[in-house]
């Protein structure tokens, strides 16, 4: 009786541990799915160091209203020109993030610029978006293997330098900024696509290249083009005219890249519109 009793007491110790590891499992499971983690549309803070003071720099996600908790959604970096925020992006790519079609990243430059030599920014904007995809890395439901950036005016050039300089992005598309000549191809630049758009009449930046703002000097749109073709290995462009617009195409670049450029007979400084937004989106979709 003794000994039935021993075993007995032994039996229900094993059921309480068991019931005890299932819970503490549970919590784990429930830990890595942390709201904090979960995929919405909100503001989030990143804190970076700018000349000693510590910055909260604000990064707005936009996401479709329900999410697709099977689906694994691009993502789509916007960052805005000299003097603008990062709100004007949120009706740009509306329709798209309405529709699931990627999730929208838009972080906020210092003084309302990106820092490329001589802009009121100090700081390591390419730092900030470091520490933005580290931050993305936490969340479900994005595909960090499809990560691409449309830059507008100073914005453009932000997108530049972070081709540049990183290996996050498969396309990006500067919008009405060439490469300058403060910012060459690196031997460690790895090959992504590129949809470079100009405007011929742009009165700021030069598409024929020389001084731009600030300190800046810009090479000629088209030869920054034949850059970034060279670097990859490119065939020599295919030409095409669209109304008066002109599309040079440069195909079968390393790793299955393409470089774009087209030029705008017309078009000034405010060339991003809806139609050329819908343009690089099926351009980003390819790669």
């Amino acid at each position: 009786m003794f000994m039935f009793s021993i075993k007995y007491m032994l039996i229900i110790s094993k059921i309480i541990l068991l019931s005890i590891l299932v819970s503490c499992e549970d919590n784990d499971n429930r830990s890595d799915f942390d709201t904090s983690t979960e995929l919405k549309t909100e503001t989030i803070f990143i804190e970076q160091n700018v000349s000693g003071v510590l910055e909260r720099r604000p990064v707005i996600i936009q996401t479709e209203s329900n999410i697709n908790t099977s689906k694994l959604y691009p993502v789509v970096f916007g960052l805005h020109g000299n003097g603008g925020t990062n709100t004007g992006f949120l009706n740009r790519l509306k329709r798209f993030t309405d529709d699931g079609e990627f999730v929208g990243i838009y972080p906020q430059g210092i003084q309302r610029s990106w820092n490329l030599g001589s802009e009121a920014s100090r700081a390591d904007d390419v730092q900030f978006i470091n520490l933005i995809i580290e931050e993305l890395k936490k969340y479900q439901n994005l595909n960090m293997n499809k990560v691409y950036v449309i830059g507008n005016s100073n914005g453009s050039g932000m997108a530049n330098k972070l081709g540049v300089e990183t290996n996050h992005f498969k396309a990006i598309a500067p919008i009405v900024s060439q490469l300058m000549e403060s910012m060459p191809l690196k031997s460690t630049t790895q090959p992504l696509s590129v949809f470079q758009v100009n405007g011929a009449l742009d009165p700021i930046i030069p598409i024929n290249g020389g001084p731009g703002p600030g300190t800046h000097i810009f090479l000629d749109a088209l030869q920054s083009a034949k850059l970034w073709a060279n670097k990859f290995n490119c065939f020599e462009p295919q030409i095409r005219m669209i109304g008066e617009d002109t599309l040079y195409t440069f195909k079968n670049c390393d790793d299955g890249k393409e470089i774009r450029y087209l030029r705008i007979e017309n078009g000034e400084h405010n060339v991003l519109n809806p139609f050329l937004i819908n343009e690089i989106w099926n351009f980003f979709q390819r790669f």
